[in-house]
């Protein structure tokens, strides 16, 4: 269940015009708004159903009809301080809200089915919802504004979402008001007194700090530690509380902040597990927005005191998420306590441990907590769901080089029975996995095989993927290999081939691979990325020499460019040739600087490549590549406004690879048709296939997330020129199957759509 004391979004002034209300009720998910006079005292619900009545019953229709007249005077309703299991027998399949009413019927919150939403400031955490990171300076500003304001500073550029605080009404408080010189108090009682009363910030600092962290848009929490200081942080306007270990038993404490009705996060240090169930039924007899945070209060905590998969059973008790607050030395843990559940991770945080106070020596210094954001985050991103294993882009790429196939033992006629000694089990792993040998024998053979041909998925379906002739008004082509161009030709209408080189493929005589001296279609040509040695080909590397060393590998596939374009239609032109410039890096993103460097990089490259007869034109990236089967990170040539103001600079063309970019901009939330104009003008060829998330590219046509209909008319509208052809992950594998079918589904497009070109 959540409660929302927001009530503003749910209610309409019983004066609002009907046509009013309906666009209000039009923007809002549960469809139903209160009605309220100008004391804010409800009268009546309004939903579509109540309007469609009135039209019904309703002679003549006036929208401007004021809301209250027809509003439905018999609605479900409840007192503010209804429990959660009153409330819960009141809800149903229809009944999804309900208001909340003071005892003079006044709305002041409602209460709403599903789970509770926790929010503080622009953060709402859920199961699937990142963690929320809070750095806790506490008294570690040592009574300091200024310090407290850097301590601030760094905690946002460490990656912490929010910043803690601490506040005491020391003579309310304390048995002695808070003296550190009573001779009575226990030695660290009055240890702690001496520095609370040294090291406490004043209530102007309190307000100077908070609005300075309003400034800096990151949140503030506060820990209040009596009721005088909550109340003086709720005029502070403070957005959210939280509850010391200490306090987890202070019921009278936890009734005076649920009363307040905002989000309370509360540690459960020092607390058995029946402490724990009784100040979670105190908060839900309140109906507070609350979270629990799993803690063992001891400074510093051994690491086998802390027993993180308590948090299971914490979240099991409070029937919502959970989080971690943490004394231990190092990061580890709190990393760990993600991995079990926690969305809230709290750790201390100082500029200095040497400093004089308990929590500094066991704080978290600037570059530590970032470590810990980092960790955090990269293994938020490694968890996934329970639901299923799939195969990722990159063990994809693995699975072929390193996977095995079933393959023909012997030749096999079309139309023979296979039987298992006709099948054998070898590298790569480009055709059907092992475990279908069984599936062939006794089924007749589709086509004719050769001794060591793969067989693949078609083969063991009743469905036959053959090549035909297309119609696209654009000229159209294949990617292709040296191995498969004369085959691939045969079979259709292509207007151009794509020539995908391998660093081999440079060492190789024309002569004795290509049967003839002229073929009439256009050819392009695709550098490799891969050069001998390991060398990725990077024009953009600041290491001179390897830099160089990729404008002569480079520079050979410009010149074999021109002797193979020399047998091609398009001979008298300059032939494009698509590159992957480089601007890789291997741990992170790089800076602006940093990208700024590596295009002045690319520029030094590119002017000392002989480029006459040829075209360059980079090819637009993902933000994580693929290399060598393993997650890179890309910088240069991804966000389409950068590619936009390079081409407008240089006068370079490119190559759109619209799963490359429908994945960049999955990544950095733009619209793929509107980023695709943009480039439009710039576009010399186009690679295309779909895409899903940020990772997984070359996905066939329509099996990914792509609008191709709303792509296609862009394309047809903004680039009637441009090459084109399917860029499909395997679509080579037997004959082109995959790009048959994408070529197939293109065209099925096209005909829907009499309007495209493609």
């Amino acid at each position: 269940m959540q409660i929302d004391n927001s009530v503003e979004p749910y209610t309409i002034l019983d004066s609002t015009p009907i046509s009013t209300a309906l666009s209000k009720l039009n923007e809002q998910k549960q469809k139903i708004l209160f009605v309220v006079n100008e004391f804010k005292v409800v009268t009546g619900a309004f939903t579509d159903g109540d309007f469609r009545r009135w039209i019904i019953s309703s002679k003549s229709i006036d929208l401007s009809t004021k809301a209250g007249l027809i509003a439905n005077k018999s609605f479900i309703k409840a007192k503010e301080d209804a429990t959660e299991l009153e409330l819960a027998e009141l809800f149903s399949e229809k009944i999804t809200i309900i208001p909340l009413l003071d005892d003079e019927d006044r709305i002041t919150a409602v209460a709403k089915s599903g789970k509770q939403i926790f929010s503080i400031g622009p953060f709402n955490l859920n199961e699937k919802a990142r963690s929320l990171i809070i750095a806790e300076i506490g008294n570690n500003h040592n009574g300091c504004l200024e310090e407290a304001k850097r301590l601030v500073d760094s905690a946002k550029s460490s990656g912490a979402d929010c910043v803690k605080f601490q506040m005491r009404d020391l003579d309310t408080l304390y048995v002695n008001q808070g003296s550190s010189n009573d001779p009575s108090a226990d030695l660290g009682t009055q240890y702690v007194l001496d520095l609370l009363s040294r090291f406490q910030l004043s209530d102007e600092d309190f307000i100077e700090l908070f609005d300075y962290c309003s400034s800096q848009q990151i949140p503030a929490l506060c820990t209040p530690f009596d009721k005088v200081s909550a109340d003086k942080l709720e005029n502070m306007g403070i957005a959210a509380y939280k509850i010391s270990s200490a306090d987890l038993t202070n019921h009278e404490l936890l009734t005076h902040i649920a009363l307040k009705k905002k989000p309370i996060i509360i540690s459960t240090g020092m607390s058995r597990e029946e402490e724990i169930i009784s100040s979670i039924r105190l908060l839900r007899s309140r109906n507070a927005n609350f979270v629990m945070l799993h803690c063992n209060s001891t400074y510093p905590c051994p690491f086998e005191d802390i027993n993180l998969s308590y948090l299971k059973r914490l979240s099991e008790l409070s029937n919502n998420i959970v989080g971690y607050s943490g004394h231990e030395r190092g990061i580890n843990i709190a990393i760990g306590a993600v991995a079990f559940g926690a969305k809230i991770i709290e750790k201390h945080f100082t500029h200095s441990t040497t400093q004089e106070g308990n929590d500094h020596k066991v704080s978290l210094l600037p570059d530590e907590f970032k470590r810990m954001v980092e960790g955090i985050r990269e293994l938020e991103s490694s968890l996934g769901n329970a639901d299923t294993r799939k195969v990722s882009q990159g063990e994809m790429m693995n699975r072929e080089t390193l996977g095995k196939s079933v393959v023909a033992s012997k030749d096999i006629a079309k139309g023979q029975i296979i039987s298992e000694s006709m099948l054998t089990i070898m590298s790569p792993g480009k055709g059907i996995p092992p475990y279908h040998i069984k599936e062939l024998v006794g089924r007749s053979a589709k086509r004719d095989f050769i001794r060591h041909d793969f067989f693949y998925q078609s083969d063991l379906s009743n469905t036959t993927i053959k090549a035909r002739k297309y119609n696209f008004k654009n000229p159209f082509g294949l990617p292709v290999r040296y191995h498969d161009f004369e085959r691939i030709i045969s079979l259709s209408n292509l207007d151009f081939v794509e020539f995908h080189l391998s660093y081999k493929d440079l060492d190789v005589k024309l002569d004795e691979i290509l049967s003839q001296n002229h073929y009439e279609l256009d050819c392009i040509v695709h550098a490799p990325e891969l050069f001998s040695g390991d060398h990725l080909l990077d024009l953009c590397s600041l290491d001179d020499d390897y830099r160089k060393k990729s404008v002569r590998e480079l520079q050979r596939v410009i010149d074999i460019t021109k002797e193979l374009k020399n047998r091609f239609r398009n001979k008298n032109k300059d032939t494009l040739i698509v590159v992957n410039v480089g601007g890789f890096s291997k741990n992170s993103f790089l800076s602006n600087e940093e990208k700024s460097q590596r295009l002045s990089a690319l520029r030094i490259s590119l002017s000392e490549l002989d480029t006459n007869g040829v075209e360059l034109i980079p090819q637009t990236m993902p933000p994580y590549p693929w290399h060598f089967g393993g997650q890179q990170y890309h910088n240069l040539f991804v966000h389409p406004d950068e590619i936009f103001l390079w081409c407008k600079s240089t006068g370079m063309r490119i190559c759109l690879d619209v799963s490359h970019t429908a994945l960049s901009c999955n990544f950095l939330e733009l619209d793929l048709v509107s980023e695709t104009k943009k480039l439009a003008k710039h576009v010399a060829h186009l690679h295309i296939a779909d895409a899903s998330g940020t990772k997984q590219e070359g996905l066939q046509i329509s099996e990914g997330a792509i609008d191709f209909t709303a792509i296609y008319r862009t394309l047809e509208q903004e680039m009637p020129n441009a090459y084109w052809l399917p860029e499909i992950w395997q679509g080579h594998k037997n004959d082109g199957e995959g790009f048959w079918i994408a070529l197939d589904r293109i065209e099925q497009l096209r005909q829907k759509n009499c309007t495209m070109r493609f």
